[in-house]
């Protein structure tokens, strides 16, 4: 499978790299801020990084942006919805919207690593209504109900 990227930036693959998955290993590839200048986060807010790039998520498939872990463990960022969600309908350009969760100011740097994206299949089941779901050994044991 291929993924069709466009650059909706003329500063990407020339001042802004181009995304890349970082060892042979990776499920995700590294998404970089495409902005003009340095933009600080203040504690408590949040700030809209564009990426420079839109894509063509194949039909059968999502893109699951997340925020890098190293960002939320050094540095207390995250994305503020969690994650972000791209349809395979969705063609504009790919934004990351990063909140600091920290007590101290964090600051984005032109061309620094701010998201990963991951594309994956995702299924699109018929709901059925039931008056009853099937019986499981769990049943409906919340948070902490497998004793673990």
């Amino acid at each position: 499978m291929k993924l069709q990227m466009k650059a909706v930036s003329d500063k990407i693959g020339k001042e802004i790299p181009l995304p890349y998955y970082a060892t042979d290993g990776a499920a995700a590839m590294d998404l970089h801020a495409c902005i003009d200048e340095a933009a600080t986060i203040p504690p408590g807010g949040q700030a809209v990084i564009p990426t420079g790039i839109a894509a063509a998520i194949p039909s059968g498939y999502v893109g699951i942006m997340a925020a890098r872990s190293s960002m939320g463990f050094r540095h207390g960022v995250g994305m503020a919805n969690g994650i972000g969600v791209i349809d395979s309908d969705y063609r504009g350009p790919m934004r990351v919207v990063l909140r600091n969760f920290s007590k101290e100011p964090y600051t984005v740097e032109p061309g620094d690593r701010v998201a990963q994206l991951l594309v994956v299949p995702v299924l699109c089941p018929e709901i059925e209504m039931v008056e009853e779901l099937p019986a499981t050994a769990r049943g409906e044991g919340g948070f902490g109900s497998t004793g673990r």
